[in-house]
């Protein structure tokens, strides 16, 4: 099979052919009709994570937001057949310990991140494995495309996860998102479908046009304004919850800056080789208005029908991120594109 693989940190992924993977007796093997392009690809691509103890090896295969038809199943797996449609989430529990039978399987200590590391091979293929998929794998329901489950991949589940089950929100609260990226737009799609106002933050004209389309309230260029005094002036005080889509120190600070008392960050953005997974904080301050810091990652398998279900309804509208279906040889000039931050939407590999 045809697959992308890092060879050297921040140079063209090799396009290789490889062995296609055969299932584990609880597992499946899927054909990848569609995967997206995420950050999180670009920080592995670019070899971040060193200082957490989570650089992607050498000769890791990325992707970690594929969709496609089951083509192998283990003798073991009960759930799915040959032929079924699925979604692979890029969180992959073991689907026995107590955290995943708790319905934290984003936590399972167990788990492997799919596309991140040498036990889970990513979706940069023409096949991927999933382990134990009774657990991990999800049916698409009917009429889903998978260019658009692509879409929902590790970006509208993140913001999902981020604002339904990491928050309290009220209906018609104030979120505010900085970076409007593909976890950006996402989190303002998904707060906007729950009723609640938003503000979307970002320094680029096309990301905040498509914020607005994807129903952005208010939308501050923090290139020509500062963007917690705006967000501090349109919400009357400050956001309910306010998240850092990015991961730069500046858009951290902002973020916790832009709440009001007894509001709530939430961390989603990874940081980059300038911040080593650390930002300087006004604790003090945040200790004084009772500022909540919450991180939050991927989502549990397990509560993947609650997005379904806002896709089926229409409440939430994946397809309208994706701005580019690209083939497997040009991952890598997209992920480079992300370096200046010169995509805008959601990108998706189609050809293989």
């Amino acid at each position: 099979m045809r697959a992308a693989v890092l060879t050297e940190y921040g140079e063209p992924l090799s396009i290789r052919s490889l062995d296609a993977p055969s299932p584990t007796p609880e597992g499946v093997v899927v054909r990848v009709e569609a995967c997206g392009i995420c950050r999180s690809d670009w920080h592995a691509w670019q070899g971040h994570g060193e200082w957490a103890d989570d650089r992607v090896p050498r000769g890791q295969v990325l992707g970690h937001e594929p969709a496609g038809t089951v083509v192998e199943v283990g003798d073991q797996v009960r759930r799915y057949e040959v032929g079924d449609r699925v979604a692979v989430p890029f969180n992959l529990g073991d689907g026995s310990c107590s955290r995943c039978l708790s319905g934290h399987g984003n936590r399972c200590a167990d788990g492997h991140a799919l596309g991140f590391e040498s036990a889970a091979p990513g979706a940069f293929a023409e096949r991927v494995h999933v382990p134990r998929a009774d657990y991990n794998l999800l049916a698409l329901p009917d009429g889903v495309d998978p260019v658009d489950v692509a879409a929902l991949g590790c970006r509208f589940m993140t913001a999902y996860h981020a604002l339904a089950h990491r928050v309290s929100l009220p209906p018609g609260s104030w979120v505010a998102v900085h970076g409007c990226g593909g976890v950006g737009l996402s989190a303002l799609s998904v707060a906007s479908a729950a009723g609640h106002r938003t503000v979307a933050v970002d320094v680029r004209d096309e990301a905040l046009a498509l914020a607005a389309e994807v129903g952005a309230t208010v939308t501050v260029d923090a290139s020509r304004a500062d963007a917690v005094d705006e967000i501090r002036a349109v919400t009357d005080g400050g956001a309910d919850v306010s998240l850092d889509a990015l991961g730069r120190a500046e858009t951290c600070r902002n973020s916790v800056r832009s709440v009001r008392p007894g509001g709530t960050h939430v961390q989603v953005g990874l940081t980059t080789d300038a911040e080593r997974g650390e930002v300087s904080l006004p604790t003090d301050w945040m200790t004084r208005w009772e500022v909540s810091f919450v991180g939050s990652r991927g989502m549990p398998p397990t509560r993947y029908d609650e997005l379904f279900g806002l896709v089926e309804s229409g409440a939430v509208t994946p397809e309208a991120l994706v701005t580019r279906e690209v083939s497997l040889g040009e991952v890598s000039e997209r992920l480079a594109a992300m370096t200046d931050y010169g995509t805008v939407g959601v990108e998706v590999v189609t050809e293989f």
